[in-house]
């Protein structure tokens, strides 16, 4: 009998790690299944493009998992019971119970609303291709002038608003941030994205709290109301709440809390990865949400998985960072060097060669998505056999 892996999520780091396992393993011996509820692999650091009315490459699963052994199932997850080892899957064919022996659990984050008034009417979101759809539709239908707000001051919101900015230079685009405009940066770092913010015609509202949003206006913590024909929030984003509904031992925000290997620290049979697992990174401190967090994450998973199952050797591999990459519109960017625990050092790449640079970092992460192994040979290895002859399960 193959042991079961279910993957959940087909993102960067749910379809890294089903094709990384199914390099690693035999698939005599594992059966591995995909559950995702879009066809096609969305590249979400470029959603802000897509908003703008930038047409980005078709990445059918169909194509990328093809005669790799992963069987890719096109459904929505609407429950996980941990205890009895079943998800529940509701697809093309209706609902149905799918049971695994070991859970891969990737199902990311979506928007933060934060409990403010108004968001979920009248904001919009580019956490996904269905909200950056909507945007690019709402934007190509507004005249010149008119205001667009952009909420929230953190790579995201600094990408969304520079990009429509350079793409429609005829609306009135402002950026309220919390605090400081690109407080966390180096020096060099937040001069760079002052300039260009500047020179964009992007008005930024500093130490501004938005409080609601209303059609036509955002309301900020002042009483002050910001007018807005189209708002955009990007406020941090909150994960996938179906772990908060299970026995998995998660966190106050709902992430899986995991080992070093990736694996819950309440469920041996659970992995969790991406933004939805509460690593520790350098420093004691939780790895943020991000695509440079997510994707060691799953190589960790899926490498621990192989090697619990083949008898091999756990991977220690140090989950770090190296720096923060911002596209600051097609012709600028920024490349902020940080510490391994991601704090900003002095150094740092500005303008023309920090947009090639991110952009190579976009390639390089959609193609390290249909080569999991980056494109370093291996062998699949046999389960590792009992003396009873019986392939173990994952403890």
């Amino acid at each position: 009998m193959k042991h079961r892996i279910i993957v959940l999520g087909a993102g960067y780091t749910g379809a890294i790690a089903a094709g990384r396992l199914a390099r690693r393993l035999r698939p005599e011996d594992v059966a591995i299944t995909l559950v995702n509820a879009e066809p096609d692999f969305v590249e979400r650091v470029r959603l802000h493009q897509l908003a703008v009315g930038q047409d980005l490459r078709t990445r059918p699963f169909s194509e990328m998992f093809a005669d790799t052994g992963v069987e890719l199932k096109l459904a929505k997850v609407t429950g996980v019971d941990v205890d009895s080892r079943t998800v529940t899957v509701d697809g093309a064919n209706g609902a149905q119970e799918l049971g695994y022996d070991t859970l891969v659990y990737a199902l990311g984050s979506g928007w933060n609303t934060q409990g403010v008034p108004g968001i979920s009417e009248h904001a919009h979101d580019i956490t996904g291709r269905p909200g950056a759809l909507r945007l690019r539709e709402r934007l190509a239908g507004l005249d010149a002038g008119e205001p667009v707000v952009v909420v929230g001051g953190g790579l995201t919101g600094l990408e969304a608003a520079t990009e429509i900015a350079e793409t429609r230079p005829d609306l009135d685009v402002a950026l309220a941030v919390r605090g400081g405009l690109g407080d966390w940066l180096s020096p060099k770092g937040r001069a760079h994205v002052r300039m260009v913010c500047a020179r964009l015609g992007v008005t930024v509202h500093e130490n501004t709290s938005v409080t609601g949003v209303a059609a036509g206006h955002v309301t900020t913590a002042d009483g002050t109301s910001l007018p807005a024909a189209v708002t955009v929030w990007t406020t941090g984003f909150a994960v996938h709440p179906i772990a908060q509904a299970t026995t998995l031992e998660v966190d106050g925000t709902g992430r899986i809390v995991v080992d070093g290997t990736m694996r819950s620290v309440s469920h041996p049979d659970v992995y969790a990865i991406g933004d939805a697992a509460m690593a520790m990174g350098p420093g004691d401190k939780p790895l943020r949400m991000s695509c440079a967090s997510g994707t060691p994450t799953a190589w960790q998973a899926a490498d621990s998985i192989a090697a619990r199952l083949t008898g091999g050797k756990l991977p220690d591999m140090p989950l770090r960072y190296f720096n923060q990459c911002i596209s600051l519109g097609r012709k600028d960017g920024l490349i902020q060097y940080v510490t391994a625990d991601d704090r900003a050092v002095r150094a740092a790449l500005t303008g023309r060669i920090a947009a090639v640079y991110k952009e190579l970092v976009c390639k390089g992460a959609a193609w390290g998505v249909v080569n999991p192994l980056l494109g370093m040979p291996t062998r699949a290895r046999r389960l590792a056999q009992d003396r009873a002859g019986v392939s173990p399960t994952v403890r």
